[in-house]
């Protein structure tokens, strides 16, 4: 018999060359709507863009990336 399950998902932003492990505040929520949800915490996900899903470790990592630049 097969099995399926559902993938937890797990998100991480970059702030200052730190990684930020962040959990899924609601599964049913798409992506860009839990990006929007940590915006308040993480003021530079309002500019930021998602990379492509990758499944590790029985888990689906979605990484916000910011697209601003550095000045200089």
């Amino acid at each position: 018999m097969l099995l399926a399950t559902q993938l937890e998902r797990v998100f991480i932003v970059t702030d200052k060359g730190q990684e930020i492990k962040l959990t899924d505040p609601e599964p049913k929520w798409s992506v860009e709507s839990v990006m929007n949800f940590y915006a308040n915490t993480y003021p530079m996900l309002t500019t930021a863009k998602v990379s492509a899903p990758k499944i590790q470790d029985d888990t689906v990592l979605y990484r916000f990336e910011s697209v601003m630049g550095t000045k200089g």
